[in-house]
């Protein structure tokens, strides 16, 4: 499959998933945890923090994870054991809008792929639970490679894996240090905001029709 058309735009598009097209957030977990908001946003900052998390997005199981920030901060055993036993409660479901762009993409036969930092165990089940996470022309999760965004590594094996071009494949999403990544390697990138931010910068790209 092609990456280029005759006009040289960008006709391969990379969807990341949390945060673009699934509401990923601990927050919808943690607010439920915590009396306190102030004592959860310290939780996430100090104890279960995204470079703990990170970990995860490279394969590495809870149970080697999780004890020894347990032996760290034991008073908060039960709130980290939560961050995988009810990883699912950090979904809000759906970002509607940016599911209907891609719909609209695949509708006029653009290459869409999914490009997303996600755990073994939970990526399964949510292809089981959201339909359209399974439009895509190919996916890569990084837990099954061991390498995660933002380095460069994943964005070489993705356009290796799908015979991609970086200049004419574009990515989105909604992480700034992985849309620099991108841009690094000479991928054009937009960084997500809104669906409806999205829909403007792919109607200029002319990927889909204006109004």
């Amino acid at each position: 499959m092609t990456a280029t058309d005759a006009t040289g735009r960008a006709c391969a598009i990379v969807f990341d998933l949390g945060g673009v097209l699934l509401d990923w957030n601990p927050r919808h977990l943690y607010r439920r945890l915590f009396d306190d908001e102030a004592e959860m946003e310290r939780f996430l900052s100090e104890v279960c923090t995204m470079d703990w998390h990170h970990a995860h997005d490279l394969g590495v199981p809870p149970e080697q994870t999780s004890p020894p920030l347990i032996a760290k901060h034991p008073e908060y055993a039960d709130m980290i054991w939560a961050w995988t036993q009810h990883s699912e409660e950090m979904l809000g479901g759906p970002i509607q809008g940016t599911v209907e762009i891609l719909r609209a993409l695949k509708d006029r036969h653009i290459p869409c792929y999914a490009l997303t930092n996600m755990e073994t165990w939970t990526y399964p089940g949510r292809l089981e639970r959201y339909p359209f996470l399974r439009w895509f022309d190919g996916t890569l999760v990084s837990g099954f490679e061991g390498v995660a965004k933002p380095d460069p590594r994943v964005f070489e094996l993705l356009l290796k894996r799908f015979g991609l071009h970086a200049a004419s494949t574009l990515l989105i999403d909604d992480s700034p240090k992985n849309v620099a990544a991108a841009r690094k390697m000479g991928m054009p990138a937009i960084e997500f905001e809104s669906p409806e931010r999205l829909r403007a910068c792919l109607q200029t790209a002319r990927l889909l029709p204006a109004g």
